[in-house]
């Protein structure tokens, strides 16, 4: 991009979005738009394992802030063929911080971003009580099957075979196509496919 995009700079994020015409989401900030050029500049290329670390504080609510930049969280996630395998963080465990978080979450939600966390009073509460540090990782295991297996699309190593087509039928939009199709035919048309 030719220069740097750690300090989260509002106007160089969206000088690059804009020149790459990545619409901002909604309520995002610096963190959708570097997000964003994340997904499109930087992710389809890491084809070796490569932790990304650092993420914007707007993209991960439930994360404990960076010891060493506020603007940061402490979350990395795992990617490799071009695709994410694993996401973990430090558990924000402090319920005040976490009320601030939930609550700019909030407001990006009332400015338009879909994605962003709700209020969750309940989870506020068990912090009250209180909650030795935490760490999580959520790993893919269909994503690591897929690049076991060099799959590209998750359909080839999904477990559940009610939720991949049959051989030979087509896909559910498709049948809803061929219906639509066979709705408006004249009625003499009508299911005399192959006759």
């Amino acid at each position: 991009m030719g220069e740097s995009v750690h300090t989260l700079d509002p106007a160089v994020l969206g000088r690059h979005c804009e020149r790459l015409s990545l619409p901002p989401r909604a309520g995002t900030g610096t963190g959708g738009m570097l997000d964003d050029l994340f997904s499109t500049l930087v992710q389809p290329e890491l084809e070796h394992a490569t932790f990304v670390i650092d993420f914007p504080i707007e993209t991960s609510p439930l994360a404990r802030v960076s010891r060493h930049n506020p603007r940061v969280v402490e979350r990395f996630e795992l990617f490799a063929a071009g695709m994410e395998l694993a996401n973990a963080f430090s558990e924000q465990n402090d319920p005040e911080a976490q009320r601030r978080a939930f609550e700019d979450q909030m407001t990006r939600r009332e400015q338009g971003d879909e994605e962003a966390q709700m209020l969750d009073l309940d989870y506020l509460r068990a912090l009250e009580y209180g909650m030795p540090p935490t760490g999580g990782v959520g790993i893919g295991i269909d994503r690591l099957t897929m690049l076991i297996a060099d799959a590209r699309s998750i359909r080839d190593v999904i477990l559940f075979p009610q939720l991949r087509p049959e051989e030979g039928r087509s896909e559910p939009h498709d049948d809803e196509d061929e219906a639509a199709g066979a709705a408006a035919a004249p009625s003499g048309e009508r299911g005399s496919k192959g006759s």
